[in-house]
């Protein structure tokens, strides 16, 4: 392993029960005027959007509303938050939602005020060069769900729908990292157990996969390892006790952990994830939830010995490979996650299609295995056949 790195780490973080308070002077310390406030349609039809837009005005911002955002937010996403952002003159940007919302929230923020298009961005070579820093602006982030950790990332996936196939795209800048970040669990109080439970698994892939990734970063290590604890002792009880206050704070801190764990890298479960979601629009975490055992028995023989400290940290009975992977198999089931893609309607029509778009997306770098096409193919065809 080379030791040599270059280590970015999150932003301020206020953490607590109904800390959303804060929001407007969260604002106003970051000299915003005329705040865009982007979600999710159904958020936007919640007293919650209504709450926020209203401390805002309290505080003396003039406010302003974007919700045209799907699941997997699009490039036509993007495009029509930055003309909203420019038309009502705005300078600053609140990301409220879940992944989808703060990752176009950050992308418009980071695009609203440049020369040059958004894939042109995309996490590829040196492209984020290309951005004028002085133009880009200030984003505080609150996420509504605890999985993506969206909230202290550096990037933003979108989906390019503008080709033949839709391919999800990484949009990175160092300094696309929000500003300030509110972690409220009263705003997950109302989340339901599935998405409960297919967010939790979300951040426990993040963390699993920075965990396992083959690059050095200590800290990121040490990060993901407490994180995957927390996921492990609180996920069950916000998942059958929603109302819990401490689960869901726990919760929330475990996403945000995930997306700071994983400047170590990724691995192969985002890779099919992103690429079935791009071409399903399916959730992203139900998928990374899914994929989870077929890529952790495919990089077995690289990650027994890293696996079998975890296990030790988690205080699993006979720590090893195995032990840790009837753990997650038990884990999936407790959280009612479907056993294979087949089950969520995913069939093997495209099966060429997937491997050959997996094998390029970004995350496939960072896989403590090196795959190959028919590789990820074969483990689609697993996952949807559910066989292990």
């Amino acid at each position: 392993m080379e030791l040599f790195a270059n280590w970015h780490y999150p932003t301020a973080i206020t953490v607590g029960d109904s800390c959303i308070s804060q929001i407007g002077e969260k604002c106003l310390n970051l000299a915003m005027s005329h705040v865009l406030v982007v979600t999710d349609p159904a958020l936007a039809e919640l007293p919650l959007v209504s709450q926020v837009l209203a401390q805002c005005k309290e505080a003396g911002l003039v406010t302003g509303l974007f919700c045209d955002i799907q699941a997997n937010p699009t490039g036509e996403n993007v495009r029509n938050g930055i003309e909203v952002f420019n038309s009502g003159e705005f300078d600053g940007v609140i990301a409220l939602g879940g992944g989808s919302s703060l990752d176009t929230g950050k992308a418009i923020a980071l695009m609203a005020k440049q020369s040059i298009s958004l894939w042109q961005v995309e996490d590829v070579g040196d492209n984020w060069k290309r951005i004028d820093v002085d133009n880009m602006v200030p984003v505080v982030a609150v996420p509504t769900t605890a999985g993506t950790g969206s909230e202290v990332g550096r990037a933003a996936v979108i989906t390019d729908t503008d080709g033949e196939y839709h391919v999800k795209r990484i949009i990175f800048h160092p300094a696309m990292l929000p500003a300030t970040v509110l972690l409220d669990p009263r705003l997950t109080l109302d989340l339901p157990p599935h998405i409960t439970a297919a967010t939790g698994l979300d951040a426990l892939s993040h963390n699993l996969e920075a965990f396992c990734a083959p690059l050095y970063h200590p800290m990121a290590e040490g990060i993901a390892l407490e994180a995957i604890r927390l996921i492990k002792n609180f996920l069950p009880v916000a998942f059958e006790d929603g109302k819990n206050i401490e689960a869901r704070t726990q919760m929330l801190v475990a996403s945000s952990m995930g997306a700071t764990s994983f400047q170590r890298g990724l691995g192969g479960m985002h890779a099919l994830a992103h690429s079935l979601g791009a071409l399903y629009n399916k959730h992203h975490g139900l998928l990374n939830a899914i994929l989870m055992p077929y890529v952790l028995k495919r990089n077995r023989d690289e990650i027994e010995e890293r696996i079998t400290r975890l296990a030790r940290y988690l205080e699993l009975d006979h720590p090893g490979f195995d032990s840790f992977f009837e753990w997650v198999l038990l884990f999936r089931a407790r959280l009612d996650i479907p056993f294979s893609l087949a089950e969520i309607g995913i069939t093997l029509e495209d099966v060429q299609l997937v491997g050959e778009m997996s094998v390029r997306d970004a995350a496939a770098s960072s896989n403590p295995v090196s795959l190959t096409a028919a590789d990820y193919a074969e483990l689609f065809t697993d996952a949807v056949e559910g066989r292990l």
